[in-house]
């Protein structure tokens, strides 16, 4: 449903400064597909690009079928797109900025409101009230209606859950999961390593490079190392202790434990490291093997 092959984009008087870094994957239709990385990584780049508003300096790209440079009068017609910051009318009501969207698109609220039924219910309380005095969770509920009214093939989500509390983020998945049911491709960015679980397959991009592209388990799966999880009663001097420890390959902080990698083929490496750590003065020592995340994985590539 959507490739990208090769994509590069700079920015600057000279393009000296690079934003995506020859960028290729594809997308299958129907699937939820997460580009995970942090701010700058490249991801809004990208989704610019794909949905006509960039041209790329270089690669191509297609939407179903038709070329982000040739066929832009068709993809603007069959995505929706749901930029990272809001970008609706904050002075019209909510059911104004809905109405506005559908006429943009030559269809009605009635026409498609099965689409968006769901969602809406929840801002039809506040459907006069000024876009502008949403609070955050309804401001994206908005936002999304508004990028399916005209019933898209492909849905684009720019970083949507970015300072939203935790239970309007869930709610926003649940959401996500009924609309891929329509058999809507859905192509969401987000930093939140957390919610790469949550979809079908993930690309990992940092300074505008794919680091890879595989299931969130695959990924998981495909950590190298052992993982330990480690806690004690102090965090700065635990973390100091595990960077001097010679048999570890990398360690940080997550949390209120210390995750730190070990070669799989260390026998008894628990108690070896619990007795270095006791000789360094440390206390409360918590140590065991846990099964690596897709953030874990993250960091040891950076690494």
């Amino acid at each position: 449903m959507v490739t990208a092959n090769n994509l590069v984009k700079t920015y600057g008087k000279k393009h000296e400064i690079p934003a995506v870094d020859d960028v290729s994957f594809s997308v299958n239709e129907g699937e939820i597909f997460g580009l995970i990385g942090p701010d700058g990584a490249g991801k809004t780049s990208i989704f610019r690009m794909l949905t006509t508003l960039l041209l790329p300096d270089s690669g191509s790209a297609a939407v179903a079928g038709f070329d982000v440079v040739k066929g832009y009068r068709e993809i603007r017609n069959i995505v929706g797109y749901m930029p990272g910051k809001f970008s609706l009318y904050p002075d019209l009501s909510v059911e104004e900025n809905l109405n506005f969207f559908a006429t943009v698109f030559g269809t009605t609220i009635r026409e498609n409101y099965d689409l968006i039924k769901e969602i809406y219910v929840q801002l039809e309380p506040f459907k006069k009230r000024r876009a502008g005095k949403l609070s955050g969770g309804m401001k994206q509920k908005l936002a999304l209606c508004c990028a399916l009214i005209h019933k898209p093939t492909v849905l684009f989500l720019d970083e949507p859950t970015t300072g939203v509390d935790p239970v309007s983020r869930k709610e926003f998945w649940e959401m996500l999961k009924r609309l891929k049911a329509q058999n809507i491709t859905i192509l969401v960015s987000t930093a939140y390593m957390d919610e790469a679980t949550l979809c079908d397959r993930i690309a990992l991009i940092h300074s505008g490079k794919i680091l890879t592209v595989d299931t969130p388990a695959n990924i998981s799966a495909a950590y190298p190392d052992k993982l330990l999880e480690v806690k004690a009663n102090k965090m700065s001097a635990l973390l100091n202790a595990l960077s001097r420890f010679q048999k570890g390959s990398g360690s940080y902080a997550f949390g209120e434990y210390a995750h730190v990698s070990v070669n799989r083929n260390e026998e008894n490496i628990e108690d070896e490291l619990k007795n270095y750590l006791q000789q360094a003065g440390l206390e409360n020592i918590e140590i065991k093997p846990i099964k690596a995340s897709v953030e874990d994985y993250f960091i040891k590539l950076l690494k």
